[in-house]
C-alpha cells in the first residue's frame, strides 16, 4: 500500500476515535435543565430508600455527588455538612449521592458512608447510587460536584463549593452558599456555573468492571 494511502486511512481512523471518545465522554446537565433519573430510589445510610424527587424542597432542591475517600471531599465536607443542614431547614431539599464502587475504593462502601455521616452529622439523606447511572444521567464526573435546583426544579447552579478546599481561611468566594441564599430567597443565581473540582468518579459500567 503506498505511503499516502496509508496516512489517509490512519487520520481516518483517528477521527473515528477522537469522536467516539467525544461520544462517550458525559456532558454535564445544563443550566436550566430538570433532574434526570429524579425517581430512582437509592439505599441511604439511614437504612431507608429515597429519590431524588423525595428529598425535593419547596424551595429548590440540593444534590451533590460526593464519597468519602476524595481528599477534595474531605477538604469541602465540613462546609458542606454546615450548608446542607443550615439550607435543609430553609426549604430546600439536600440530598448527597456517593457514585464510586467501593470494590475500587473500600472507603467508599456503606458502612463507611454511615460512619461519615453521623462523624459530620448531617441531617439529610447520603445515599448510594448503585449503578452508577444517575451521576452518569447527570453527567457528573467529579466529587464533589454541585447540582443546585431551583424551586420549579430546574438547574440553577452546577460547578464547586468555593473558591480553596484546602485553605478555608483563605477561600473569597462562595459560590455554593450564594447560590443558596438565593435561591432559598426566590431569586436568580449570579454565578450560575464554575468548574468543578475534586477526584473522578469511580464509576461501574454495566458489565460490572469499573472505569474512571
Amino acid at each position: 500500500m503506498k505511503p499516502s494511502r496509508l496516512r489517509w486511512l490512519a487520520a481516518g481512523l483517528l477521527a473515528v476515535a477522537v469522536t467516539a471518545g467525544a461520544q462517550e465522554a458525559p456532558r454535564a446537565l445544563a443550566i436550566g435543565k430538570k433532574a434526570p433519573m429524579a425517581d430512582v430510589k437509592m439505599a441511604g445510610v439511614d437504612g431507608k430508600t429515597i429519590s431524588i424527587a423525595e428529598a425535593r424542597g419547596p424551595k429548590g432542591t440540593l444534590v451533590i455527588f460526593t464519597c468519602n475517600s476524595c481528599p477534595w471531599v474531605k477538604a469541602w465536607e465540613s462546609r458542606i455538612a454546615e450548608l446542607g443542614n443550615t439550607y435543609a431547614k430553609q426549604g430546600i431539599g439536600v440530598i448527597t449521592i456517593n457514585p464510586n464502587d467501593p470494590s475500587v475504593k473500600p472507603e467508599d462502601d456503606m458502612p463507611a458512608m454511615q460512619e461519615r455521616a453521623k462523624s459530620l452529622g448531617l441531617e439529610f439523606p447520603y445515599v448510594m447510587d448503585a449503578s452508577s447511572d444517575v451521576a452518569r444521567a447527570f453527567g457528573a464526573t467529579r466529587t464533589p460536584e454541585v447540582f443546585l435546583f431551583d424551586a420549579k426544579g430546574k438547574l440553577a447552579y452546577h460547578g464547586a463549593v468555593d473558591d480553596n478546599a484546602h485553605k478555608p481561611a483563605e477561600v473569597t468566594t462562595r459560590w455554593l452558599s450564594d447560590a443558596l441564599s438565593a435561591t432559598a430567597g426566590g431569586k436568580a443565581v449570579a454565578v450560575k456555573e464554575t468548574k468543578s473540582l475534586g477526584c473522578t468518579i469511580k464509576f461501574r459500567n454495566k458489565a460490572g468492571a469499573t472505569s474512571s
